[in-house]
């Protein structure tokens, strides 16, 4: 049996594509930079904000990418507080996490948001209380090293070989497969199905009830 079941947020449980593309072009902007094409900022999704700075602006520097993560903390913060930023669960989510809350399995979030993002998204849809370890890119290095992940394999007290990792881009499927974890793939993210295979997916999900039974599965 699969005792833990460890999520991607953007990408995978909630959709915020639109904020986070918007959020970016207003911080490179506020650093006087050339905003880079979305689909760039899209693909970027699920590395730490000052990783991804650096393949987003290779030209800027050190100073220059740290005024952007400044200013996309401060507009994300800002978007959050107004009540304007919408991060709705993908669909079946919610029913999906319920469920394997039901079926005692243990549950956690490995996310380069922040705590603060990552609590307000899990907050806004009051499943906080469904996971047992939240781990974010403010106390480790970004995916796709496999910090985050063995942090909630201990958090769990479970081993590798009993937890598998849920995400939408190549680096959460890298991640686990640098942690010894299974890792599951889901179509409705940022990166194609073909590159999550291409770096260690075992499954690719299209739908949540489908991602429900590839969970389910031999481990």
């Amino acid at each position: 049996m699969t005792r833990l079941v460890v999520f991607d947020c953007d990408g995978t449980l909630v959709d915020g594509q639109a904020a986070i593309c918007e959020t970016m072009e207003q911080a490179f902007a506020s650093a006087g930079l050339v905003a880079p094409d979305r689909q760039q900022v899209r693909r970027m999704v699920g590395l730490s904000l000052p990783y991804a700075l650096r393949e987003l602006a290779p030209d800027a520097n050190d100073d220059e990418r740290q005024a952007v993560v400044e200013a996309y903390k401060i507009g994300f913060r800002d978007l959050r507080l107004s009540g304007a930023l919408r991060e709705p669960l993908f669909e079946g989510i919610g029913a999906l996490i319920e469920e394997l809350d039901a079926e005692n399995r243990l549950l956690a979030v490995a996310t380069g948001k922040s705590d603060r993002g990552l609590h307000a998204c899990l907050d806004t849809h009051g499943i906080r209380h469904r996971f047992v370890s939240l781990q974010t890119a403010d106390r480790h290095p970004s995916k796709p090293h496999p910090a985050m992940l063995e942090a909630a394999l201990v958090d769990a007290g479970v081993a590798p070989g009993e937890a598998v990792m849920i995400g939408d881009t190549s680096f959460d499927m890298e991640m686990a497969v640098a942690a010894g974890v299974r890792a599951i793939g889901v179509s409705w993210g940022y990166h194609e199905p073909q590159e999550l295979f291409d770096t260690g997916a075992s499954a690719v999900a299209d739908t949540a009830r489908q991602l429900g039974d590839m969970i389910r599965g031999p481990a």
